[in-house]
């Protein structure tokens, strides 16, 4: 089982981690922004159906996301 952690202020909402996640389990915050002004991703995975494939992470350009086993 694995969570996906997301380092809000490095996050520039490309949402490339939202595409490629086979769950869909990136969802984009509409409510707020980080330190540059940009909205950022959230992952929301309240059932636990994340694989912990780590796509989301891999394919992050500005590298906002890292897995932690749980």
């Amino acid at each position: 089982m694995s969570e996906i952690k997301i380092d809000k202020e490095k996050c520039k909402s490309c949402m490339i981690c939202a595409s490629i996640c086979p769950k869909k389990l990136i969802k984009l915050n509409k409510e707020h922004v980080n330190h540059a002004g940009n909205r950022y991703v959230e992952f929301v995975d309240k059932n636990n159906e994340c694989l912990g494939c780590g796509f989301c992470a891999i394919s992050c350009p500005d590298m906002a996301i890292y897995e932690v086993l749980k």
